[in-house]
């Protein structure tokens, strides 16, 4: 079914897209992550569903199933995969502009092995993103739109080199437009040029012109503290409210992203839900046209958003993705900052129930009524003196200018 699309150009997503390829592996038998490869051995596996992917598609379309009229703009080659993607977009969601296709380049793709009962895996190859550019960008619709949203620069060399210059220039036109700026990032492999990359130094020139920044807590402490985030990866990033260093980390890296220049600072933190903070309402005036939205709503806010309980749970594939939608679809519909964590959190939460990123979403209308129906969230304390619950869930931080 072709999704119904408007002209107004509400949201701009581009950045990153690749065709996704997901094999059915759960009911493989393991006894740990280890057992997976063994050299010479043959394993039956289910059958495969192909999908979009990358942040252009996972974020993109999950706005227009959210209701957000949204243009998305990627990069891919001219061969089968491309077409694939194509096909896709042109088919299922009537989408038929947006994407620069060029010969002589392979496009994105990504096996998204799932074994047993263990996270997902990735084999990642990134394509023409390679060599995705500002010239790429439809800066006529860019200008047209509310918002402009670009995904995993880290998965694109062009973009990070340079210290991030090409990023940087983005970011610095489109917020000349007076368009809200929002960005998500990718965990970075530590052993590609990616992992290697300065990226203090690369927020540090990007983060002035991003106005919404909602890394991952694994992503986001790589490339502030990346020798602190060998000893976290080692452990395996643990990560539980409850505990005081955590939370000490957390709202820590908030507080430099906010001191970057950020002014809506979330980190995503999986099971444990979602940080947020944001700047004061005299800085968060520019994020966005005159009288588009009222900042004396969520500014100097702290909240941390507890996960939804999903109906089930197939794989964790482009979670981040869909609670970054709901979150910037709450955001341009006008709710308040809570609100907007909520849906955040719901979107999420609907995601996992499905193997691809997308047939787990639901419309704003079926999303809302989940919401407001009582949906029951899982178990969420912080034992900390600085810390409130609030109603529905959420917990208001000592920087919260409710707090009392």
């Amino acid at each position: 079914m072709i999704q119904t699309r408007h002209h107004s150009y509400k949201a701009v997503v581009a950045g990153h897209i690749c065709l996704d390829i997901i094999p059915e592996m759960g009911e493989m038998p393991l006894k740990s992550p280890g057992d997976f490869y063994q050299p010479g051995t043959l394993r039956l596996i289910g059958k495969s569903h192909l999908s979009t992917g990358g942040a252009v598609s996972n974020t993109g379309l999950s706005l227009l199933k959210l209701g957000i009229d949204a243009t998305l703009m990627g990069k891919v080659g001219e061969d089968s995969f491309g077409r694939i993607i194509r096909d896709i977009l042109r088919d299922q969601w009537g989408l038929t502009q947006g994407m620069v296709s060029v010969k002589d380049e392979t496009t994105a793709y990504t096996l998204v092995l799932t074994p047993g009962n263990y996270d997902r895996m990735f084999l990642h190859h990134p394509g023409a993103n390679q060599t995705y550019c500002s010239a790429d960008i439809d800066y006529e619709k860019v200008a047209q739109s509310d918002l402009f949203h670009f995904g995993y620069p880290p998965l694109m060399d062009k973009i990070f080199a340079n210290e991030g210059k090409e990023l940087a220039e983005i970011f610095k036109r489109v917020k000349e437009m007076e368009v809200t700026t929002s960005l998500d990032m990718a965990y970075p492999d530590p052993e590609s040029p990616a992992g290697r990359a300065d990226w203090q130094t690369i927020l540090k020139h990007l983060l002035p012109w991003v106005d919404i920044f909602l890394p991952s807590y694994e992503e986001i402490l790589s490339m502030l503290h990346p020798q602190r985030a060998i000893q976290a990866r080692l452990a395996g990033f643990p990560m539980n409210p409850e505990e005081d260093s955590f939370i000490h980390e957390v709202t820590g890296l908030a507080e430099e992203l906010l001191e970057m220049g950020v002014k809506i600072a979330g980190i995503k933190c999986g099971t444990s839900g979602i940080y947020l903070r944001t700047a004061s309402r005299e800085k968060l005036e520019s994020m966005v046209r005159p009288g588009f939205w009222n900042p004396s709503q969520w500014g100097e806010m702290e909240r941390w958003e507890p996960p939804y309980r999903a109906e089930c749970f197939v794989n964790a594939n482009g979670s981040g993705d869909a609670a970054i939608a709901g979150f910037l679809a709450a955001y341009l519909r006008g709710e308040s900052l809570s609100s907007a964590l909520h849906y955040a959190s719901a979107a999420g939460a609907c995601n996992v129930t499905k193997a691809d990123t997308l047939s787990g979403i639901k419309n704003w209308e079926e999303t809302t009524l989940l919401i407001n129906e009582g949906w029951e969230k899982s178990p969420f304390r912080i034992n900390h003196s600085g810390w409130k619950e609030r109603e529905g869930g959420q917990w208001a931080g000592s920087q919260d200018k409710s707090f009392d």
